[in-house]
């Protein structure tokens, strides 16, 4: 009788240890090329036009209006920038934290904008904040 061979049964088996390997790196690379967006710069919000009957309600001697438009903000009628806009708010916030802000939005002023502002009222601790559109 003739003897044969036997293969061992480990030789048909495919070694995991370097797929392994090959798939983290890949993972790795996809990870550290993808190119990330602001997510905030891309919100899809959409704001709810102002109401032509609403009625204009009387002034109250603690309130301040903020107006953001596509070219930045207005405080008092002048044009701030962003870092203006938190140094009035913070020597504001000083003062009187129940001040009642109000935040109007043109309708071509940007979302991230409205978010700036309100970061900043939170951060300085303004709390009475009324966003409207226009």
């Amino acid at each position: 009788m003739r003897k044969r061979k036997r293969r061992p049964a480990d030789a048909a088996e495919l070694e995991m240890t370097p797929m392994i390997d090959v798939v983290f790196q890949l993972l790795i690379f996809f990870l550290v090329t993808l190119k990330q967006e602001d997510i905030l710069s891309h919100l899809d919000v959409s704001r709810p036009a102002p109401d032509p009957n609403a009625k204009q309600e009387e002034t109250f001697k603690d309130l301040l209006t903020i107006t953001i438009h596509r070219y930045g903000y207005m405080l008092k009628g002048k044009n701030r920038s962003i870092e203006q806009l938190e140094r009035d708010l913070t020597r504001l916030a000083s003062f009187s934290k129940s001040v009642s802000v109000i935040i109007r939005c043109t309708s071509d002023s940007q979302h991230e904008r409205l978010v700036s502002v309100l970061n900043i009222c939170a951060k300085v601790g303004l709390k009475k904040l009324s966003v409207f559109s226009m």
